[in-house]
């Protein structure tokens, strides 16, 4: 006959954690040379105005570029607020709504600034 001693709490991996952790300082990274490589655009001696902003997001390489910011800004947000929810709301239904509108909120956010980048 087995005897059970010690707690049934289930053990979860802590590789989740540092998944989560490492997700925000890769997008972070992408971000920040995103970042540098507008400034350096941006920068460059000549008029800022309307045509300059259209003719740095003319380029495909660019438009690539920001699609890839996009995603990842929305995907880094996701972690940050979902760590929040999960942290510092009890109720799970509460959690549920929450989380529930913030991924609505997000692919709302990301859809139309991926429509924008794209009638340039």
């Amino acid at each position: 006959m087995a005897s059970n001693y010690g707690s049934k709490r289930l053990v979860v991996g802590a590789h989740y954690g540092f998944r989560d952790w490492l997700s925000q300082r890769v997008t972070a990274a992408l971000m920040a040379l995103y970042t540098l490589v507008l400034l350096v655009q941006v920068l460059l001696p000549g008029p800022l105005g309307y045509d300059r902003w259209s003719g740095i997001f003319a380029q495909q390489w660019m438009k690539f570029l920001t699609f890839i910011v996009i995603i990842s800004l929305a995907y880094h947000a996701w972690v940050g607020m979902r760590d929040v929810w999960m942290d510092y709301i009890q109720s799970v239904g509460v959690k549920l709504v929450a989380q529930v509108a913030t991924i609505a909120w997000l692919v709302g956010c990301t859809g139309w600034a991926v429509q924008v980048l794209w009638r340039l």
